[in-house]
């Protein structure tokens, strides 16, 4: 019996232990760095310490969390039925239906290039295959849980919101321009796997168990993101001048929003890694919209995504794509720093 519901069993056993550490994860802070390392809370950096082992212990457990969920409800879905939802859909309703299906599949900027060459083969128009690439690696369960965790439920929603509109305008634009003459002639003569997965009963045990492993696939790719990117963070957090960056990206510069672009797109990131530097520009003071602005480049045009487009589509659709995204980045960002 035991092993029959192995997974489950160990499911039963791991959560009390997860609610205990969530619920006295800034006490395990405090005391390792200001009781059992004797460092002062007057000293820079401890706080600097402190601020990045609750936080991070704080983005970990909420990360094994909720990517142990998805990988449960992952277990009715497959990238198959992901591409075949999509066929014969008009164009808009199709873009919406793209970027939502985005927003829910947990593919990167590079993963989802792979079912964009299936939607193409499948002879979905080209502008809803962006909207899918576009809101994948943008709009993320691991981005939109950081984001709660550090800013709350309404800075995720606005961010969840962007990104979405952003990846269905964007998609209806490159649509509305005819562009398939710029993808690369390769891309329509290939045949990618078109095999079903077999459609066998699975048990709560086995659907616990793919969140297990969902959860241990997804930390091996961005544990190392999540550190350093709030090592960044921290350091900003504790020794960044405030002024320095206000300055910089101060909302009354006309300039910050573009500018904070300019410095996201070379950056190669996942969203793990970049929201907790978003996090610590915020709290010295850069607005809200400019910070947005900075995460949606790192994560929507990063230079590894391009290099790879670049075997899929030819230039002129390549700059299309990155001047739309990056139209559509500063227009959230100028929004949001005006409402905010």
């Amino acid at each position: 019996m035991f092993q029959k519901h192995t997974y489950t069993n160990i499911f039963l056993i791991a959560f009390p232990f997860w609610l205990l550490l969530f619920y006295f994860k800034e006490k395990v802070s405090y005391f390792l760095v200001f009781t059992f390392s004797r460092m002062s809370e007057d000293n820079t950096l401890g706080n600097t310490i402190y601020f990045f082992l609750s936080t991070i212990l704080k983005i970990m457990l909420l990360l094994a969390f909720m990517i142990f969920l998805m990988g449960v409800v992952r277990s009715f879905f497959s990238p198959e039925k992901t591409r075949k939802a999509l066929e014969g859909r008009p164009l808009f309703a199709g873009n919406i239906m793209a970027g939502s299906l985005g927003v829910l599949t947990p593919f990167c900027s590079c993963s989802a290039i792979p079912l964009f060459l299936g939607f193409v083969e499948a002879g979905i128009p080209i502008g809803i295959t962006f909207s899918f690439l576009i809101a994948a690696p943008m709009v993320n369960e691991v981005g939109v849980i950081m984001l709660i965790g550090l800013f709350g439920w309404k800075t995720a929603i606005i961010y969840t919101l962007a990104g979405l509109i952003i990846a269905v305008v964007s998609g209806w634009i490159i649509g509305k321009l005819k562009m398939e003459k710029w993808i690369q002639d390769w891309v329509f003569k290939a045949k990618f796997g078109n095999a079903q997965l077999p459609e066998a009963a699975l048990l709560l045990d086995d659907r616990i168990k793919l969140g297990f492993e969902a959860v241990k696939d997804t930390f091996k790719k961005i544990w190392l993101y999540v550190i350093v990117g709030m090592a960044i963070g921290s350091f900003i957090h504790g020794y960044i001048p405030e002024n320095y960056l206000v300055s910089l990206m101060h909302k009354s510069a006309w300039y910050s929003v573009p500018l904070s672009v300019i410095i996201g797109v070379p950056i190669y990131s996942c969203t793990a890694g970049v929201v907790p530097i978003a996090s610590a520009l915020i709290e010295k003071g850069v607005p809200l919209g400019t910070a947005l602005a900075f995460m949606m480049s790192v994560i929507g045009i990063s230079l590894p995504e391009l290099i790879i487009l670049k075997k899929v589509l030819k230039l002129p659709l390549i700059l299309t794509f990155v001047g739309i995204i990056t139209m559509g980045i500063m227009v959230v960002g100028y929004l949001f720093n005006w409402i905010f």
